[in-house]
């Protein structure tokens, strides 16, 4: 009796492995199945679509992903099939399920911030950040979940629990947590968006923002190197944001020539009568020595003191030059700060500053713009008696090496 018991005991627990087996196949076939016809057919109908979501979606093989989940689903139905195993292997579908249903939303969310991402506001206002932390907030969940299944208790039990390790998981996902914030903080104060131009130097990033994520932001400086930064190091540190230069149209020319100050000096006739017929100086030159004659009639004997009268200086003509004559460039933006100034003089010279805008901030055009600016500065500097200071040469000691000799 014993030994007949024992045989259909056997038999039973043969039926029950082939039972799993023909299961499993039978599971592993319908995907294939599934996966070769369905998705096809998907495939074809997206290709024939114009629209580009279902483009998208195919791409981030989100109906394979929930194509994935008929089997799984089929499996647990099938599970008295196991009969002292049924709990078991109920639990261990379940988390499976689980676990597919995450991958699918994941890629559901990946296609969804493409998509997004084809609109043209999606540049003021990215989503990525925000749908990784609905991911994560998803992969939390479902971990608990699975956790909570495989143990047979209840997720509040597990929830109860979580205060004694509160401690580790702010350890853990302690970055996680400060891009969190740094992400919410960036994106109500609008500090970057996609397209700005970032200058960090402490990270050497000089470039365009091509992404934002929770964790880092991506940006690709103009030698092609890409530079990832932690989201709250832009909460952390200083950065410089260039999108107020480009929304204005205009880009800043600031940059300074520096004039020898042997070769300043008063202007005589001469210089006047030359200058006078400039004509940006016109203007400037009749007003000055109107203005210098009504103030020298204060003196009786003007001859003699010369240092008490006021006369023109070869320096403040070229500063007035200057100014008139980027006041007439056509490439330079009437409307913003336009500004010829004197620096205090060091070892190097006198330095005349130039602080215009340029009308034209692609970078390559307010380059051009700039060189032929100071192309026409730097020529037109001895016309007005003027030196520009340069440090001496190796050309310049031999020579003057060869006249010590």
């Amino acid at each position: 009796m014993d030994g007949i018991r024992e045989f259909l005991s056997e038999n039973e627990n043969i039926r029950h492995f082939v039972d799993i087996a023909i299961l499993l196949m039978g599971a592993y076939l319908l995907d294939l199945f599934l996966k070769k016809i369905v998705l096809g057919i998907i495939k074809k109908t997206v290709s024939r679509t114009k629209n580009q979501w279902d483009d998208k979606l195919f791409e981030h093989k989100v109906f394979e992903k929930l194509i994935t989940l008929i089997p799984a689903i089929i499996i647990y139905n099938s599970s008295k099939l196991f009969l002292s195993a049924e709990n078991i292997v109920k639990r261990i579908v379940v988390s499976f399920i689980i676990l597919l249903f995450v991958f699918f939303i994941n890629s559901l969310t990946n296609a969804a911030n493409d998509i997004y991402n084809t609109y043209s506001f999606s540049k003021d206002k990215p989503i990525k950040g925000y749908l990784q932390i609905f991911k994560l907030v998803v992969f939390l969940t479902a971990f608990l979940i699975v956790v909570s299944v495989m143990m047979d208790k209840s997720p509040v039990l597990l929830l109860s629990g979580i205060g004694a390790v509160t401690a580790i998981i702010l350890l853990i996902f302690k970055d996680t947590i400060l891009s969190l914030v740094a992400s919410v903080q960036i994106r109500t104060n609008e500090l970057i968006k996609i397209g700005d131009w970032i200058t960090m130097p402490k990270f050497d990033a000089d470039g365009d923002v091509i992404d934002i994520a929770l964790h880092t932001v991506k940006i690709q400086n103009f030698d092609k190197t890409i530079t990832n930064i932690p989201t709250y190091k832009f909460i952390e540190e200083s950065f410089q944001n260039w999108r107020g230069m480009a929304e204005s149209g205009s880009r800043r020319i600031k940059r300074a020539v520096n004039i020898d100050v042997s070769s300043i000096r008063f202007l005589d006739q001469q210089d006047i009568d030359k200058y006078k017929n400039i004509r940006v100086l016109k203007e400037y030159m009749d007003r000055k020595l109107t203005e210098i004659a009504e103030y020298n009639k204060n003196f009786e004997e003007p001859e003699k003191n010369l240092i008490n009268q006021r006369k023109l200086t070869n320096i403040g003509t070229f500063r007035a030059y200057l100014k008139n004559y980027l006041s007439n460039h056509p490439k330079i933006n009437k409307d913003m700060i336009l500004l010829v100034r004197q620096l205090p003089p060091g070892l190097a010279g006198l330095p005349i500053e130039i602080y215009v805008f340029a009308n034209d901030n692609r970078w390559v055009q307010y380059e051009e713009i700039q060189a032929d600016i100071f192309d026409h500065i730097i020529a037109v500097i001895p016309q007005f008696d003027l030196q520009m200071h340069q440090s001496p040469s190796s050309s310049d000691i031999r020579s003057l090496r060869g006249i010590l000799k």
